[in-house]
């Protein structure tokens, strides 16, 4: 159940979908200030109006309202989130994935390591630690 679980998460989808939430969310702020503040006064300009929800507002019989300038900056809204999200995580992350594929079909270990430490030399260095220190603590045998 747990193997399963680790498998799900470490799926490269879930993950991707993870960092574009965060990211996405991050960047709400950023991009909602640009849409208001440079795209609906330009939009409202263009449909002589106030603002962009207040532009392409259809008035139906009933006395309700078609906004579709908000549908407007809200698409406007979606499409910045998605390229910031698209040009600053996922295609460098791609690029980097490929980078390794790359690296890895060439047979270019991922890091080269000068002296690797392996776990006989670390149980070596262990032994030979306590053979010291049993040595040390045995009294030296008085001289004839």
């Amino acid at each position: 159940m747990i193997n399963g679980f680790k498998n799900f998460i470490m799926r490269g989808n879930v993950i991707d979908l993870a960092v574009a939430v965060v990211i996405g969310t991050a960047f709400t702020a950023l991009v909602t200030s640009i849409v208001s503040s440079v795209f609906n006064p330009l939009i409202a300009a263009v449909f002589q109006a106030d603002s962009l929800a207040e532009s392409l507002v259809v008035r139906l019989p009933d006395g309700s309202k078609i906004l579709f300038g908000l549908v407007i900056g809200a698409l406007i809204n979606f499409l910045l989130i998605a390229g910031v999200v698209y040009f600053l995580v996922v295609l460098p992350l791609n690029r980097l994935k490929a980078t390794q594929e790359r690296r890895r079909a060439a047979g270019v270990p991922s890091a080269i390591v000068a002296d690797p430490t392996t776990e006989l030399d670390i149980l070596t260095e262990i032994r030979d630690l306590l053979a010291k220190n049993a040595s040390a603590d045995q009294p030296t045998p008085p001289s004839a």
